[in-house]
């Protein structure tokens, strides 16, 4: 199984970059079913990250960053790099996807995925807003198709 995670707030502008391409991978899913792949938005949740993956072989997160890189640029990390342990808190709000990462392992152990991809798209406005900014658009037109074409190498598999 493969699981595909979109990450972010859709009322910060660039922020919203992986919620909108998971949003677009779920429509190309329902026109390009496959029993093997399921593609969620899980906006800031981190806890819903967690349990989204676990069950899952293959796991790909997306997400906006700030790195004061070149805006649009697309980053393609192996998850172990980025998963942390969250600090302790009360605030379920504080728990992200790479606590989610690194606690998933921790907890569901074998059933959560050994494999796991995240692409970042370095933002260039976080503020208030619903578009994204041309560069971001850009790069996340330039994801989408990469996630495709990795959901239609399983579509050959299977």
């Amino acid at each position: 199984m493969l699981t595909i995670i979109g990450c972010g707030n859709l009322n910060r502008s660039d922020d919203a970059v992986g919620v909108i391409i998971a949003q677009r991978l779920q429509q190309y899913l329902t026109k390009h079913p496959h029993p093997d792949v399921q593609i969620y938005d899980c906006g800031t949740a981190g806890m819903e990250v967690m349990f989204k993956a676990r069950g899952s072989k293959e796991l790909i997160i997306i997400d906006a960053s700030s790195t004061n890189s070149e805006p649009g640029a697309v980053f393609k990390v192996p998850g172990k790099e980025l998963e942390t342990l969250p600090e302790p808190s009360y605030n379920l709000h504080d728990f992200r996807w790479d606590n989610a990462l690194a606690a998933g392992r921790k907890i569901f152990k074998d059933d959560f995925p050994y494999y796991v991809t995240v692409y970042l798209i370095e933002a260039e406005n976080l503020g208030f807003g619903l578009e994204l900014s041309p560069a971001v658009k850009h790069s996340a037109d330039v994801v989408f198709e990469e996630i495709t074409t990795v959901i239609r190498q399983k579509v050959e598999l299977f």
